[in-house]
């Protein structure tokens, strides 16, 4: 019989060497309906006003029929490029005027860019979409209204690779929903999909350089993100190269 300590110890072994922690695909739906044209051809006041988008710029209709229907909520990480570490972060959340964007953040994804089909190891982050639904972290909860998991098999000891410390990466944390099970902490390892297919992907503190998969922004972010989340508005994660993305 496997102990909760002896689990903490293994899956402690298996973040050094994923670099994160991490569910599920998020389902299909269809493209959000636009906004009918106003009948008035002569402009008023509230005509002037910009509308905002039906739809989040920069994703394309593939990537759109992934996002549920009843997703009010959307993190989008935009990566520079195919095989590039460095990405934006921003968290969109839907109105009745249409989506609404925050503040762009500066991110890290793997050090080997994205991966159509991400595989245990191969230094990429997953491209695709996928819901959020469990946090946790080394330090308390900040105020989240996502379930939060403490615990000490977030410590992160050791250093990335530029040399960075990555000591503090996991003080905050969300898992995102790639090859795990949803709606259990972030440090549980059930593997969905078997394990070649890796997992542990996480949205974590910033350490300075790539990771082996997850995405990382700064930790003052990672603090807004967990205020902001909120499971009744679905949150999910859209994540790719740009290009990817925009297919």
């Amino acid at each position: 019989m496997i102990t909760r300590r002896t689990h903490v110890t293994l899956l402690a072994a298996s973040l050094l060497l994923t670099g994160c922690g991490g569910g599920a695909v998020a389902g299909t739906a269809g493209m959000p309906t636009p906004s009918p044209e106003p009948s008035r051809t002569t402009p008023s006041p509230e005509m002037s006003v910009e509308a905002a988008p039906q739809q989040i710029p920069g994703l394309g209709p593939k990537t759109w029929a992934k996002i549920p229907a009843g997703t009010r909520q959307a993190v989008v990480v935009t990566g520079r490029g195919r095989d590039s570490s460095a990405s934006t972060v921003v968290l969109y959340e839907r109105t009745a005027a249409g989506w609404q964007a925050g503040a762009s953040w500066p991110a890290h994804n793997a050090l080997k860019g994205w991966s159509d089909h991400h595989l245990a190891g191969d230094l990429r982050s997953p491209v695709g979409v996928y819901t959020l639904t469990d946090a946790g972290g080394l330090l308390k909860d900040p105020g989240t209204k996502l379930p939060y998991d403490r615990g000490a098999g977030f410590t992160s000891p050791g250093t990335g690779f530029e040399g960075e410390p990555l000591a503090g990466s996991f003080d905050y944390v969300i898992a995102i929903n790639y090859n795990r099970q949803p709606g259990t902490s972030p440090l549980d390892w059930t593997r969905p999909l078997g394990a070649g297919r890796g997992g542990g992907i996480w949205l974590h503190v910033d350490h300075g350089g790539p990771t082996h998969g997850c995405v990382s922004i700064a930790e003052k972010h990672m603090k807004v993100l967990l205020r902001t989340l909120d499971p009744e508005l679905r949150p999910v994660v859209v994540m790719g190269d740009a290009k990817s993305l925009a297919g």
